[in-house]
């Protein structure tokens, strides 16, 4: 299949207005590993189930850091709604589904994990990459955490309404498509209240900011509370 239609301008427009100005990544932000949480709170919080923040950038929190990422707006509303979970913000800046594949075992062995948040694939569509390639890599990701009775919500992406390029319409397709082939619950845009609003951005318009950080955490808590264990 050729992906020449990449390069027409529906699909630059596409990119740069909803994939590149979320999830535009430099060179130097790869292969970044998430940092451990500090050791007292790791001690606390031995007893509780995890929760898996499993993606790139907008989950690694770049620019703002770890503590006003998403996963960490997360954890406070499960303690303020008294759920017993442990968030792991598991995310890498630049990281492809294919980088994914490589590292889900590690991250997901030796701990008891309950649910994976799973917001895998702009990088793919910024470089162009086969969407049934990702789509590949995903449903790896996602049978791997369905054998070890994880339950996995899956984050996708929506194109605007007059997208008509194949390749879009192709890329997009992949996570409803996952969704229903693998039974998992489909968050259709982890983004949704946050793109194009200059207020919740960084200066890169790429990366939200700490308070549209905290918009995505109520995105994703609305779609993830549902699926956990009730307090």
């Amino acid at each position: 299949m050729s992906f020449a239609p990449l390069r027409s301008f529906a699909v630059a427009f596409f990119l740069s207005s909803v994939l590149a100005l979320h999830l535009g990544c430099d060179a130097a932000e790869e292969n970044l590993a998430p940092a451990p949480p500090p050791a007292a709170e790791e001690s606390e919080r031995s007893d509780q189930k995890k929760i898996i923040a499993f993606g790139d950038s907008l989950t690694a929190g770049f620019g703002i850091g770890l503590d006003e990422a998403y996963p960490a707006v997360l954890q406070e509303m499960i303690d303020r709604e008294g759920y017993r979970y442990e968030v792991i913000n598991a995310g890498v800046s630049g990281e492809t589904s294919a980088g994914g594949v490589r590292r889900l075992s590690w991250v997901l062995d030796q701990r008891e994990v309950e649910a994976i948040v799973l917001a895998l694939g702009g990088n793919d569509g910024l470089r162009g990459l086969p969407p049934q390639e990702m789509k590949k890599n995903l449903a790896t990701l996602i049978e791997e955490a369905k054998s070890r009775d994880i339950t996995v919500l899956l984050a996708g992406f929506e194109a605007p309404p007059d997208a008509r390029d194949r390749y879009v319409r192709d890329f997009v397709a992949v996570f409803p498509e996952l969704a229903q082939e693998h039974d998992v619950t489909l968050m259709p845009s982890l983004l949704q209240g946050v793109i194009g609003v200059s207020e919740l951005n960084q200066p890169d318009g790429k990366h939200p900011n700490a308070e549209g950080a905290r918009v995505v955490a109520e995105n994703v808590w609305s779609y993830l509370k549902p699926l956990l264990t009730t307090p």
